[in-house]
């Protein structure tokens, strides 16, 4: 497995292997938990060789927000990929892929402005900027990201038609603790009692989901579930069914929408989503 910094040496690496077959690439923020290497093994079954990026992206954090703070675990996270068979990890410094000057940034309009848009201004912006900058640095045939982030994935998957990326877009399904709480690196940071009791949010987003499939209306169950939420002591950021291609809300529970939800437990954010016909 060859770690590297360096864009040309990563280009370099993967030139061999294109005659090959396909170019999977897995982009993470490093903190590497089952979730990411789930996305690993979905991106070796599809391709010849797999590049996993480390790179925690400060141009997504405000300025408010825990870059400082976001856990970061190399030397653990690289451990885990040779145990997985990855080929590449990309690990640039902010400076190899911001160099200085850099002055470009991609905007996704549409799916990125509500739900986190709205929550965390700019986030999108810098979401969007890294990931074509790492799609155009490592080249892959197919792209694996995490449903969790399902807003994440909508902007991606715009960006992806919209500037003629030649690349396949998988979707993975969220990876999840025993206890039903969507996997995430900042998980660790919750402490025992908060761990217990973020379990509650995914019941209260898998409750919600059957309520609408049997009929109670989107906006009704939208405002019991915030309300079921709040009493179980989150703080709500917002509860919304949408389409998760547009991220646009909808009041109907029509095919493929999905029910999404942000909220805070002390001084963690938890995100996660249920898609209507699971």
């Amino acid at each position: 497995m060859l770690v590297t910094a360096s864009i040309p040496e990563l280009r370099s690496a993967l030139a061999p292997s294109r005659p090959r077959g396909a170019v999977g690439f897995v982009p993470t923020m490093g903190a590497l938990h089952e979730g990411h290497l789930s996305l690993v093994r979905i991106a070796k079954a599809e391709a010849a060789a797999v590049v996993v990026s480390i790179f925690v992206n400060p141009l997504q954090f405000a300025p408010t927000e825990d870059l400082a703070k976001y856990p970061r675990t190399l030397d653990a996270d690289l451990e885990q990929l040779r145990r997985e068979g990855a080929d590449v990890v990309f690990t640039p410094s902010a400076a190899e892929l911001y160099p200085p000057d850099f002055s470009t940034t991609v905007h996704v309009a549409g799916a990125s402005e509500g739900e986190e848009g709205a929550a965390r201004p700019g986030h999108f912006v810098g979401v969007a900027t890294v990931v074509a900058k790492l799609f155009h640095v490592v080249g892959p045939d197919v792209a694996v990201f995490g449903r969790k982030d399902l807003q994440q994935a909508a902007v991606v998957r715009r960006m992806i038609e919209d500037l003629d990326f030649p690349i396949r877009l998988i979707v993975a399904p969220i990876s999840r603790e025993d206890d039903g709480l969507a996997r995430s690196s900042r998980n660790v940071y919750l402490s025992p009692d908060e761990r217990r009791r973020a379990a509650r949010f995914p019941r209260v987003l898998v409750s919600a989901a059957a309520r609408i499939r049997a009929g109670e209306p989107v906006g009704a169950t939208e405002e019991s579930a915030r309300r079921e939420l709040e009493d179980a002591g989150f703080g709500v950021d917002y509860v919304e069914v949408v389409d998760p291609a547009t991220m646009r809300r909808t009041a109907e529970a029509r095919t493929g929408a999905a029910l999404v939800a942000a909220v805070r437990i002390g001084k963690i954010r938890l995100l996660d989503n249920v898609l209507l016909e699971e």
